[in-house]
């Protein structure tokens, strides 16, 4: 058997078996891809090599931003920003019908994009929500399903660390990608928001009868007009080209920090216990990251990435069933891997063929993130509908039961991501981002 062939039955068989026994995806990935690379390489040759692959992969200036936007999100996740906002999202959508489940996903959409986390959307926004929708007689498990379904839109809606790690697996622009998150991010809080609007008529609650008048709600989105300004800052700095996505997570940060002092919702004495959050989630994506780099070279050596796509030209000639194909595949990863390994170890293999189709590689991280984003409201992994179930003191099985609709529409909406690339790649365009096709 020629050394190709060994390393590709080993990363198949050790990445799979590893996550099937449970152990941690970035031993996952690396133990395979480590006896991978002694396969090809020789012991005394791979035990050099390995090490410099995942040093080489994580030696880059922009994965900075990894890390400066992984505090800001918690600085903004215990700065009393919820609140804020949730107030902003009601006054916004307060006189629709089932206005309780819209200022979910509206508030979970905002939340999202300011601390680009599903997880802290889901907790943060799902812990004030919750007991509202539950007082106002709404369903508690649908209420729960709404404030799961609706957090990963944050995900898409810039600034996203998913896109930023997207953009070093495959050395496009953050800015761009970051704009071309907006559409689809907006069509993913637009789903939910008709899924939920849907759902309410069955499962909703009373309908809302005291709205604020014009004061008092210019008022409320006055209050909450500092903590969007954040996503102004970062984006508007970047595109007018002020500073890079690096230096604007360094500034996300600073503005975080000040507006949780001003707020009085951060402490002195917090900042230790911040930081130490922010640096365990941090090491957990380095880790990946580094892994991942000897995944890749491991796999373009043993030509995965050709073997994959010679198999699925094989199938079908037509683009429309090999997208479908991939769509599917990308569906049942999401639900057993975060986003983060997923897109590293699945990029390398599917962005080549996707654009052998002629469509833009922003358009792909666009796509395999708003796929992966379902992955994370998935059983039996999603880390976002365990949070979301927890903050809400819900068990998961009525919840999953609730969110099958929102399933059907997020995937409906994937399908447009897919075969609708001007919705991706229109506001790049018009930005002077990416080169009109």
């Amino acid at each position: 058997m020629d050394p190709a062939t060994l390393a590709a039955i080993i990363l198949v068989v050790g990445i799979f078996s590893c996550i099937a026994l449970g152990v941690p995806i970035a031993v996952s990935i690396g133990l395979p891809s480590l006896l991978a690379t002694i396969a090809v390489l020789g012991f005394d040759s791979a035990i050099i090599a390995a090490p410099q692959r995942m040093f080489t992969a994580v030696n880059n200036f922009s994965l900075l931003a990894i890390p400066f936007f992984v505090l800001a999100g918690v600085l903004m996740n215990s700065g009393g920003i919820a609140g804020r906002l949730i107030d902003a999202a009601k006054v916004m959508v307060g006189r629709m019908p089932s206005s309780l489940a819209q200022t979910n996903v509206v508030a979970n959409a905002m939340f999202g994009a300011v601390s680009g986390a599903a997880v802290a959307a889901a907790a943060a926004i799902g812990s004030v929500m919750s007991p509202r929708m539950a007082k106002e007689g709404y369903d508690k498990s649908f209420a729960t399903a709404v404030n799961v379904a609706s957090a990963p839109a944050g995900m898409l809606i810039p600034p996203s660390n998913t896109l930023i790690i997207y953009s070093l697996a495959s050395s496009t622009s953050i800015a761009a990608l970051f704009m071309g998150g907006v559409g689809p991010g907006l069509l993913w809080a637009l789903t939910c928001g008709v899924v939920a609007y849907i759902g309410s008529r069955k499962y909703g609650g009373r309908p809302t009868t005291d709205h604020p008048g014009l004061k008092l709600s210019l008022l409320v989105i006055w209050r909450a007009v500092p903590s969007l300004l954040m996503i102004v800052i970062v984006i508007g700095g970047i595109l007018t080209g002020q500073f890079t996505p690096t230096e604007s997570s360094v500034i996300a940060v600073v503005y975080c920090l000040i507006l949780g002092f001003v707020y009085r919702t951060v402490k002195v004495r917090e900042l230790p216990g911040i930081l130490l959050d922010a640096a365990r989630t941090t090491a957990v994506v380095m880790l990946l990251v580094a892994v991942s780099g000897l995944l890749s070279w491991v796999m373009s050596f043993a030509r995965i990435p050709q073997l994959i796509s010679e198999t699925l030209l094989g199938v079908s000639s037509s683009q429309v069933v090999i997208i479908l194909i991939m769509t599917a595949i990308l569906l049942v990863v999401g639900c057993f891997m975060d986003p983060a390994p997923a897109i590293l170890i699945f990029t390398p293999i599917f962005l080549p063929l996707w654009k052998s189709f002629g469509y833009d590689p922003i358009h792909f991280g666009v796509f395999i993130t708003f796929a992966f984003c379902v992955g994370v409201i998935t059983p039996p992994v999603g880390n976002v509908l365990f949070v979301g179930a927890r903050v809400a003191n819900m068990r998961v099985e009525p919840v999953i039961r609730k969110l099958v609709p929102f399933f059907v529409g997020l995937v409906v909406a994937l399908l447009v991501t897919a075969f609708w690339p001007s919705l991706t790649t229109w506001l790049p365009i018009q930005m002077g981002l990416m080169a009109a096709p």
